[in-house]
């Protein structure tokens, strides 16, 4: 299967063959829903969008996974230092996550700026807990959400011009975010974060300590029940503006982006089904769910791509 994405890509380089494939190994251990997604994409899109989510995974594990003794001094260095390699002018094909990364930017053309946005959001992680109100928390989704979106743009392809397609994508991305931070506030807490902003949760006499004692008993107060309802609602608002967004992907592209959404929401779901106990147990939509929304979206993609290659 990856050697049919390769070749549909256009990707012959023996070294870049090797990073792709480095890549696309990185999405489908750890992102699991998002690897499904990418599954209904044509096979030419695949590649690049398995190195996008590699390069982000990587930036977030040199934060919360490789060798938890660091301090922050230590991890501010080594991402420092993976910012400096990814900048630096040339080709790192001794790298494949950089080496492919930087194949799939020049390709579609995807503007610099996004990556140093992305960059500055987890270099806030480093010493950034909490969010004083909604304009701190989006001006960390933005690099560490949005930006994701934006991203994924020129691979996906619009009907209409990218500028009009923003707002939709930038949103999705948040959206996607808001249901990872309400399905993981008690994985975050031992982490020390809080990503939601602290003036909407005071609104409800919710604060750390309260988060911290939900965490501790492993259920959840009432005042905090209350709290996460409004967000659980913002973030469903959200998700109804970006979902206006999928008609102005190009069309090969609108299963594989509404199949995400609908599963990513469901999450939503399962978190307000369970009466928001959170801190009991991790929110997920089941596998046969999981292949049911997949399946439909894998008919649906199949048709398009059918439909465009007899035009």
């Amino acid at each position: 299967m990856i050697r049919t994405e390769l070749d549909a890509a256009g990707i012959e380089d023996p070294r870049l063959r090797t990073a792709y494939r480095r890549c696309r190994k990185i999405a489908a251990e750890h992102g699991r829903t998002y690897f499904l997604a990418t599954r209904l994409l044509a096979p030419d899109q695949r590649p690049a969008v398995h190195a996008l989510y590699a390069f982000a995974r990587h930036a977030d594990d040199i934060l919360d996974e490789f060798d938890t003794s660091l301090d922050v001094a230590a991890r501010a260095a080594r991402l420092q230092e993976f910012s400096d390699r990814f900048f630096a002018a040339g080709q790192h094909l001794d790298e494949p996550v950089l080496a492919a990364v930087q194949h799939t930017i020049t390709r579609y053309g995807i503007t610099a700026d996004l990556f140093e946005d992305f960059l500055a959001s987890m270099r806030m992680d480093l010493t950034v807990t909490d969010y004083p109100n909604r304009a701190a928390l989006n001006r960390y989704m933005r690099g560490s959400a949005e930006v994701i979106g934006l991203q994924m743009l020129p691979v996906l392809g619009t009907v209409t011009t990218t500028q009009e397609a923003v707002p939709y994508a930038a949103a999705l991305g948040r959206a996607f975010q808001l249901t990872n931070f309400l399905r993981d506030i008690d994985e975050d807490l031992v982490r020390n974060r809080i990503y939601l902003p602290a003036d909407e949760l005071a609104a409800y006499g919710v604060d750390r300590e309260l988060l911290m004692w939900c965490h501790e008993h492993r259920c959840t107060d009432a005042r905090v029940r209350s709290a996460l309802a409004a967000q659980h609602e913002t973030t469903r608002e959200i998700y109804r503006f970006a979902a206006d967004g999928v008609a102005l992907l190009a069309p090969r592209s609108r299963p594989c982006v509404a199949t995400a959404l609908t599963l990513y929401s469901e999450i939503l779901d399962c978190i307000e089904s369970s009466d928001f106990s959170v801190f009991s147990h991790r929110a997920t939509v089941g596998t046969t769910r999981r292949l049911q929304v997949a399946s439909g979206g894998l008919f649906r993609s199949w048709r398009v791509r059918r439909q465009a290659g007899a035009a």
